[in-house]
């Protein structure tokens, strides 16, 4: 189809023409390119790629224009118009096969894709040496055209990628989007061209848009169809939404939520013009991403939050099953999960893709470690910071900026076992961790607390890549610790980390300990009360609510007993089996116990937890005699001692020492499981 005289004077072409113009912004390199293809020679093919709604089609009319104005005859195909046969095509781009002085346009090329071949061969080699042809779709050229030397100098290739941020805000502006809509805007839309256009359309028209505007589900769809196209079929589209919720995607995460073979879905994914591929996985652009997100959250709210619960427990176990050297991406994609959580991502830049490394310490990296934490702290802070390098390097985390190679910040978890007095008097932060942890809930046999600090060069400090690893390996280090009963973050400016650490369940301690000139605040959290599943789901309510802890949200905190105590909850709950008051008002109910392990009511859960621990004491030959001493006083409901032992037809002081016995296995068997989250195997004594 040839531009003809749609730009005279007086028609509305010219009008449309001239608003588009007004309304174009960006693209230099490639308006550059053109112009030098256009006036000095060079390629005879100029390939445009990139996904849908990037603005190819924009740039077309452009480079019509910047044609048209050197002088230069002007033929537009279009891929949704035109037949998919040669005779067609031909028919159409007749011109440019006659006068070397034509130049080609042909948009939507991936809806006549498989004309490609004939293009390459029969077409494009019958052009006048002059004659240029421009070609934009959302596939790159195939492999042959670069196998074919004859191309090298004929074929130029680009790759267009979203409008640099000035330039997404010059069309916000060009579109009479106000001031405080464009950050909205930009987190939405990113630099896509459609995204922007579309949303700054009805951002532009709503009187009620304020700095918390989002998409309505009009725009969604429109970007839907436009950005994404058809799906094959339901599968494609689950593993397009997983692909659209997870930060990386592999085909290890894709078989953990869809049902099937999903390497031809994986394969199908990575071929998509709207998903890079990258070391790590595969990710769509940001804008397919949100609405992708924005159309199921509302189409299928329950199948969201499915699969959202399917991709975290994959994640989790990966961070938890990971070597140490790839924790911190296992970290990323699970924290990225909670990327709506206004408070998270207010302290994350979702960025760490490269700008930041993280390497374990070495001890040559003590110099770079006592000159970062002195800049970044003080010398006495420096000093401890030397202190526990050396006693326990394996802690540490160096973090570089990948540009100068250069060390920016450290952070360190210490794992403390006992009070040790050297320690205590050497760091003051340790001294008030012992003792807020001995006068809060002491730990138990074989439990550590953990410290978590860290020195941050000020220009990182804030939220950034390093920041962001940080958290990362901080999330990875409580979900894989074993036995760690506390944990403690320090932080130099604890007013302005208060709110996040709230968010996060750590908990101020009175006690603000002193390093030189600074004050730190230290927070703390119990894993035995709140363990890691509850953590996490209270952090999963707090996005469904906006950050704000619901009305309804109940309180997963657990008791946390001294292995006296919880023989003697044990015990009480023996005798009181059929009593469901009784042993819904058990302390042991509120254990990790029956937390973590059962789905029922509590004094429902205790009971079969107590009934079951009877029964596998049965499955010990060497306990056959404790079993049924504990079997015929507790199950059977023998109505005195005297009456069980005259059951077993045993001598009463015989009965109770097997009863004894047996309930110190039913408690030994018990508190290992509330530690260990496993029966012990223990011989009969």
């Amino acid at each position: 189809m040839s531009s003809g005289g749609a730009n005279k004077p007086g028609l509305l072409g010219r009008r449309l023409h001239g608003a588009r113009k007004a309304a174009f912004v960006g693209r230099a390199e490639e308006l550059a390119l053109f112009g030098s293809v256009l006036y000095g020679g060079g390629c005879s093919v100029l390939w445009v790629h990139g996904p849908g709604g990037i603005g190819k089609s924009t740039l077309l009319r452009r480079f019509a224009h910047e044609a048209a104005r050197s002088g230069r005859s002007v033929v537009m195909l279009d891929g949704r118009t035109v037949a998919a046969s040669p005779d067609a095509f031909e028919a159409e781009a007749l011109p440019v096969l006659h006068d070397e002085r034509t130049v080609l346009l042909i948009d939507t090329f991936e809806r006549i894709q498989g004309l490609e071949g004939w293009f390459r061969e029969r077409f494009l080699p019958r052009l006048p040496v002059g004659a240029l042809v421009v070609v934009a779709g959302r596939t790159p050229p195939d492999m042959t055209w670069q196998a074919d030397p004859g191309w090298a100098d004929a074929l130029e290739v680009v790759t267009l990628r979203e409008l640099a941020t000035d330039d997404a805000r010059a069309l916000m502006v060009a579109r009479g989007v106000s001031l405080d809509l464009h950050e909205p805007l930009l987190a939405f839309a990113g630099g896509n061209p459609l995204a922007l256009s579309l949303g700054a359309a009805v951002a532009a028209k709503d009187q009620q848009a304020s700095a918390r505007w989002a998409p309505d589900q009009d725009v969604v769809a429109t970007l839907l169809d436009q950005l994404v196209g058809d799906v094959p079929s339901t599968a494609h589209r689950q593993a397009l939404e997983v692909c659209a919720h997870s930060y990386m995607t592999t085909e290890d995460l894709l078989r953990a939520v869809v049902p099937g073979d999903v390497a031809p879905l994986f394969s199908w994914l990575r071929r998509l013009p709207f998903v890079e591929s990258t070391a790590l996985g595969l990710h769509p652009h940001d804008v397919v991403r949100e609405v992708l997100e924005a159309d199921l959250r509302w189409r299928d709210p329950q199948g969201h939050a499915t699969m959202h619960e399917r991709i975290r427990a994959h994640l989790n176990d990966k961070v938890c099953t990971a070597a140490d050297h790839d924790v911190l991406a296992a970290a990323g994609s699970l924290w990225f999960l909670h990327r709506r959580d206004a408070m998270i991502s207010a302290f994350h830049t979702w960025s760490a893709r490269g700008e930041a490394q993280e390497s374990p310490f070495r001890p040559e990296d003590i110099d770079a470690l006592i000159r970062v934490a002195t800049a970044a702290d003080n010398e006495e802070s420096a000093a401890l910071a030397a202190y526990w390098a050396e006693r326990q390097p394996q802690a540490f985390r160096v973090y570089r900026w990948t540009e100068t190679g250069e060390p920016v910040a450290f952070c360190a978890w210490l794992s403390l076992e006992e009070p040790d007095d050297d320690e205590i008097a050497a760091d003051p932060v340790v001294a008030a961790a012992w003792a807020y942890a001995r006068a809060t809930a002491p730990l138990r046999a074989g439990e550590h607390l953990a410290i978590g600090r860290s020195w941050i060069l000020a220009p990182y400090r804030a939220s950034s890549p390093v920041t962001d690893l940080i958290q990362w390996r901080g999330v990875g280090h409580c979900l894989r610790a074993e036995r760690m009963s506390w944990s403690f973050v320090v932080k130099q400016d604890a007013d302005f980390y208060r709110a996040l650490m709230r968010h996060y369940d750590l908990h101020e301690i009175a006690e603000r300990p002193r390093l030189g000139e600074c004050e730190y605040g230290v927070f703390a959290h119990d894993w035995r009360a709140v363990p890691v599943k509850a953590w996490l789901d209270r952090l999963n309510r707090l996005q469904e609510h906006g950050s704000r802890e619901p009305a309804d949200l109940a309180s997963t905190t657990l008791a946390v007993l001294s292995q006296d105590e919880f023989a003697d909850a044990v015990r009480n709950g023996l005798r009181r089996l059929g009593h469901p008051s009784a042993l819904a008002a058990s302390p042991l109910a509120r254990t990790r116990l029956i937390a973590e392990h059962c789905q029922r009511d509590p004094a429902t859960a205790l009971r079969h937890v107590l009934e079951r621990a009877i029964e596998h004491l049965g499955d010990d030959p060497r306990a056959h005699k404790l079993h049924r001493a504990l079997t015929v006083t507790y199950l059977r409901g023998a109505p005195t001692q005297e009456a069980a032992a005259e059951r077993l037809n045993l001598p009463f002081t015989t009965y109770r020492r097997h009863l004894t016995t047996g309930i110190e296995r039913i408690c030994t068997d018990l508190w290992h499981r509330e530690l260990y989250g496993t029966v012990r195997e223990t011989a009969a004594r």
